[in-house]
C-alpha cells in the first residue's frame, strides 16, 4: 500500500539503464514489490477482528522508517536541510499519503472484503488525473472524461453489489466507503508530492514521508489504546505486523524505489494494476473469498476507463498557443 509513492519524483530516472540492462530483471522487481504490496491487504483483511487498524498502520511505517534509515544516512544533511525548510509541508503530505489514507483503508477491511478493496484501489490512478487536473491543471481530454466516468459507474457497481435498490436505498458497505476515501487521500497526497516537486533523492524523500507519517498515526494509535479491546497484540497480530512492516513495507517500498531507477517512474506505475489481480488471486487462497458477478462487472468498466486514459491520451498544446 501507499505504493507508486514516488513515481512523481523524476519521471525519466532510470530508463537508459533498463534499456542496457536486463529489462526482465527490471519488470520481475516491480512484479515483486506488487505481489508484496498486494500481501498487505490479506495480512490486514485476516487480522481485522484481533488488531485494530491505527495500531496496525502506526507500527508499520514506524518499522519501515527504522528500518530505511540507515540506508540513506549519507543524505542526512539535505534530509535534514528539508526538513527544517518545509517541516509542516512534509508532514501534512507524508501523513496524508502514508497514514491516514492506510489507516482508512485498514478501517474499511473490517467491513469489507480485499477482493473488494483491491479493485477499489484500481481507482488511484483516475482520481489522481482528475484532481491534477483541478489543482495542477494538466491536460484531461474527452475521452479522459468518458474514461473516468465509466471506472466511476465501475465501482458504484461493486459498492452497491450489483443491485440498484441498494442504491436507491442508499444502503452502502461503510467499509467500502473508507476504502474509497483512503484511495482519494491516496490520490490527493500524489498530487500533491506532484506540486511539491521536493529535491531531494528519491529513498531519502520516503524515509521523511514514513517518519511524518509514524507522527500522524500516533494520535490516533493512542486514542486506539485507550479505546479498544484488541489493542494487545496476540501471535496473530505479531505475524500480520511483521509482514506488512518488513516485506510489505520497508521492502517493498525499497524495491519500487529500485524498479523507477530502472523503469522510469511511468513504466514502474503502470503495474500498480497487477496488485489488483494478486489481491484476488491471494484472497481467494488464504481468506476462502470468490469473485462475484458485481466484482467482474464492476472491474470490466475500469479497466475500459482505464484504457481510454491511457490509449487516447490528450494532446499537449504547442508552446506559445
Amino acid at each position: 500500500m501507499a505504493i507508486h509513492v514516488l513515481a512523481v519524483h523524476g519521471d525519466s530516472v532510470g530508463t537508459e539503464r533498463a534499456a542496457g540492462g536486463s529489462l526482465a530483471g527490471a519488470y520481475s522487481v516491480g512484479v515483486l514489490c506488487w505481489l508484496l504490496s498486494a500481501g498487505v491487504y490479506i495480512a490486514a483483511k485476516w487480522v481485522s477482528t484481533e488488531m485494530p487498524p491505527w495500531a496496525l498502520c502506526f507500527w508499520r511505517v514506524l518499522i519501515a522508517f527504522a528500518i530505511l534509515l540507515p540506508i540513506v544516512q549519507r543524505h542526512f544533511s539535505e534530509m535534514l536541510a528539508l526538513v527544517r525548510a518545509r517541516g509542516l509541508e512534509l508532514l501534512f503530505i507524508g501523513g496524508m499519503g502514508l497514514a491516514i489514507c492506510q489507516g482508512m483503508i485498514f478501517v474499511g477491511l473490517e467491513h469489507a472484503d480485499a477482493t473488494t478493496a483491491g479493485i477499489i484501489i484500481a481507482l488511484i490512478p483516475i482520481i489522481t488525473m482528475i484532481l491534477a487536473r483541478l489543482m495542477l491543471s494538466e491536460p484531461m481530454g474527452t475521452w479522459q472524461v468518458v474514461g473516468s466516468i465509466l471506472a466511476f459507474l465501475g465501482i458504484l457497481l461493486i459498492i452497491v453489489k450489483g443491485s440498484p435498490d441498494a442504491l436507491l436505498r442508499l444502503d452502502f458497505n461503510p467499509g467500502e466507503l473508507w476504502i474509497v476515501a483512503g484511495a482519494f487521500c491516496f490520490s490527493l497526497y500524489t498530487v500533491l508530492l506532484r506540486r511539491a516537486k521536493f529535491d531531494l533523492n528519491r529513498l531519502a524523500l520516503l524515509v521523511l514521508l514514513l517518519g511524518a507519517a509514524a507522527l500522524t498515526a500516533l494520535p490516533f494509535y493512542l486514542y486506539e489504546l485507550t479505546a479498544d479491546e484488541r489493542t494487545t497484540l496476540n501471535t496473530s497480530g505479531l505475524i500480520a505486523l511483521a509482514y506488512v512492516a518488513i516485506p510489505g513495507g520497508a521492502l517493498m517500498y525499497y524495491l519500487f524505489n529500485r524498479s523507477i531507477e530502472a523503469l522510469g517512474a511511468a513504466r514502474a506505475g503502470v503495474l500498480l494494476y497487477v496488485q489488483t489481480i494478486f489481491i484476488a488471486v491471494l484472497a481467494y487462497l488464504i481468506l476462502g473469498e470468490r469473485l462475484q458477478r458485481y466484482h467482474l462487472e464492476g472491474a470490466a468498466l475500469i479497466i475500459a476507463g482505464l484504457l481510454l486514459i491511457i490509449l487516447l491520451k490528450p494532446k499537449e498544446k504547442a508552446a506559445g498557443t
